[in-house]
């Protein structure tokens, strides 16, 4: 074989052998399978935006790389809905990291604690003060000491009136001759009948009983079981009527005045449950009820006096001691409430952070009610069962706020920026920091995602 007709040979294998391969995969690229496979995978993982690793409010349309040289994480349309206003992303490791905590809105009763100060005062309704309506001198004094404790009936002093002296005597001679002249001269008899009544009448209005009538020395007794709180007078001395010689109360029920503040003092009813507790009596807690809550409000320290009665059997509730009140008033029915720590007030506005994913945080407006305990009312805004945060949610509050401001920013700044990022991508300086501009233009939805973005979706 002639050189010509071998190098004939070679060019014509070469040949066929292209022809198979282009035939070959002519067919392959025209298989249905292969090509819905592709177009399939494709449509599931499209590229919404690509998000800061570090959970920061910055996103690109296009792949970067952070001032750190991460890759920024692609988001994909199946796995990130539209995020609201404010929302803040961040990775598991950052949640952890921050300690962030959430907890379901409950429904229930709200117990409502008013918790304020207080001061314990004698129950006005159980004092009594000791002062004869007529003149004289105490010949005696046996309640000589204030804080002294007495009982029901015991001899308090002994005094001597010369009024007092005069109206028995006339009280006696006036019925011993009645008694003496009924039968003989029933007409005198009768107007000594008279004359010893009044001397009588006059007697009980001194409040002289029936048994004291024939002593010239009158006894005063205690009214009841008390303790002396005054003794203006001593052993000997003289009294005109009505003075008071002895004032006695009953400590055996006191009040306690509660200063509660106007704010919170609508809900006070009587009738409410209420506790005292006291440094100077460690470890007791005495329990009583609302019996009156002041109409006025105290001009100098805007606050409403609650009055409370407290059984005092030991007597350690000594008038003058200061604590701590507990006003409590049991929910009226089940309601939305939320833990105190996780409401965020500014004065003018209340917010709460709720968890629409995992990593994924927004703001949420919210009206609040009454509040119990460390648990708050919510009246509008939250459904039960929601997540909301009440842990580090200052942080993720500040970032949510910065988050919106550079959105606003991005919003504008988009107007100027080329579409076809997919042909351009964005440059990066030579210490590998991308711009930090490119993220402030991300779409808020899927329908706005620039259509240069579908460029990368490979990576």
């Amino acid at each position: 074989m002639t050189r010509t007709q071998t190098l004939s040979l070679a060019i014509g294998v070469a040949l066929a052998a292209l022809a198979v391969g282009w035939m070959a995969g002519r067919a392959t690229n025209n298989s249905p399978t292969a090509s819905t496979s592709v177009d399939t995978l494709a449509a599931e993982r499209k590229v919404l935006y690509y998000r800061n690793p570090m959970g920061l409010p910055d996103t690109s349309p296009v792949p970067k790389k952070d001032p750190m040289g991460m890759d920024y994480v692609p988001v994909y349309a199946d796995d990130a809905p539209p995020a609201a206003p404010g929302t803040v992303v961040m990775p598991p490791d950052k949640v952890q990291a921050l300690g962030v905590r959430t907890e379901a809105v409950k429904r229930g009763a709200l117990a409502t604690t008013v918790r304020t100060s207080g001061t314990v005062e004698v129950d006005e309704t159980r004092q009594y003060a000791i002062a004869p309506r007529f003149e004289g001198w105490v010949e005696r004094l046996y309640a000589n000491q204030t804080g002294m404790r007495v009982r029901a009936g015991q001899p308090l002093l002994s005094v001597y009136s010369p009024q007092l002296a005069a109206a028995q005597q006339e009280y006696r001679l006036a019925d011993e001759t009645a008694r003496r002249l009924a039968e003989s001269d029933p007409a005198s008899a009768a107007s000594m009948v008279r004359l010893r009544d009044a001397a009588r009448t006059r007697l009980r209005n001194w409040e002289i009983s029936d048994s004291q009538l024939g002593k010239t020395v009158l006894v005063l007794t205690a009214p009841a079981d008390a303790v002396v709180i005054e003794k203006p007078v001593v052993q000997g001395a003289r009294f005109e009527p009505g003075e008071t010689i002895l004032r006695l109360a009953d400590l055996s029920t006191v009040w306690v005045i509660a200063k509660v503040p106007a704010a919170q003092a609508a809900g006070i009813k009587t009738g409410q449950v209420a506790r005292f507790e006291t440094v100077a009596l460690p470890g007791q807690v005495a329990e009583g009820e609302v019996t009156f809550v002041q109409p006025v409000i105290d001009a100098i320290t805007r606050t409403v006096d609650v009055r409370i009665a407290l059984p005092n059997p030991n007597g350690d509730l000594r008038p003058g001691l200061y604590g701590t009140v507990l006003l409590e008033e049991p929910g009226a029915g089940p309601v939305l409430t939320v833990p105190r720590s996780a409401v965020l007030d500014s004065g003018t506005r209340q917010v709460v952070l709720i968890e629409t994913g995992p990593g994924r945080f927004a703001p949420r407006d919210v009206t609040l009610g009454r509040r119990g305990g460390d648990r708050i009312e919510i009246l509008d805004g939250l459904a039960e069962g929601e997540q909301v945060v009440v842990s580090a949610n200052f942080l993720i509050d500040a970032e949510s706020n910065l988050q919106s401001a550079l959105e606003g920013l991005g919003g504008h700044a988009g107007h100027g920026t080329p579409s076809g990022t997919s042909e351009d991508p964005q440059p990066e300086s030579g210490d590998g920091v991308s711009d930090p501009h490119a993220g402030h233009s991300m779409p808020a939805t899927p329908e706005e995602t620039p259509r240069s973005s579908t460029g990368h979706e490979g990576h």
